[in-house]
């Protein structure tokens, strides 16, 4: 498979990965600033953007061992949402070449399960994973509405996301559906013991799919975590709250640097 890969900036690496149905131009306002300061390569994800499909099944492990392949020798390494869990199995597969980890709106368990109650309701995305197949445009659609739904910008963050979501093209089915399936059925907390290197958490308090109280129990069970939550933000705080973002972010790079 060709994996679509973008480098700006000069300095220590910064990798970006980004979430479900979106591709790396989502971080386009954020490279423009880190790459004063890093040097920031941007993945699309694998059948989204202009990365092409990978070979046999789409799941988290062929996902992780394709990103594997062109991470720098050392990152600090930012995912969100689906990006997010993809970053969680690399650092815990690849300690060696993460140096520092950024989570954003992430959960290793999307779905909610007996002993994992701040998740989503499996129900919801069962019908998402049927709807795309009647109805691609509306169903992804409504799944960034969903994304920026609680913020204080609501409206205006929404039209972001519109904008860029499919600026590179659709991203293809099979990875949506992929993607679905890797949000409902994946539970990675066992691994989050191996995550040892520093970890910086950022959530939206009014996010509605990946609930605040996520970050918290991340916080306890992830051994070298900090926690930013970002007030009025949703799911996307790096489009609605653009400057706290950043300044997090910037902190933590700063902050005992590797």
């Amino acid at each position: 498979m060709t994996l679509s890969i973008s480098t700006s900036g000069s300095g220590p690496h910064l990798t970006l990965l980004h979430g479900w149905g979106l591709h790396g131009g989502i971080w386009d306002d954020i490279v423009t600033n880190l790459a004063e300061i890093r040097c920031v390569t941007v993945v699309d994800l694998p059948g989204h953007g202009a990365s092409s499909m990978p070979e046999g099944d789409y799941t988290l492990q062929t996902l992780t061992t394709e990103i594997a392949q062109q991470l720098p020798s050392s990152t600090v390494l930012l995912g969100w949402s689906l990006g997010g869990m993809i970053a969680m199995q690399l650092a815990a597969d690849y300690p060696d070449r993460v140096s520092k980890l950024i989570l954003v709106a992430s959960t290793p368990q999307f779905a909610r399960g007996d002993d994992w109650p701040h998740a989503m309701d499996p129900q919801i995305l069962a019908v998402f994973a049927n709807n795309l197949v009647q109805d691609f445009d509306s169903t992804v659609k409504h799944f960034l509405a969903l994304q920026v739904h609680g913020s204080n910008d609501e409206r205006n963050t929404l039209r972001q996301l519109q904008r860029l979501a499919f600026s590179k093209g659709k991203p293809d089915p099979l990875a949506l559906q992929g993607g679905l399936t890797i949000l409902s059925q994946e539970n990675i907390r066992q691994i989050l013991v191996n995550i040892t290197c520093p970890t910086l958490l950022i959530y939206g308090q009014q996010d509605k799919l990946v609930p605040r109280a996520v970050g918290e129990d991340l916080l306890d069970m992830l051994p070298n975590a900090t926690l930013h939550m970002i007030k009025h933000a949703g799911h996307a705080p790096f489009l609605s709250h653009q400057q706290e973002f950043l300044q997090s972010i910037i902190r933590f790079l700063d902050d005992n640097a590797e």
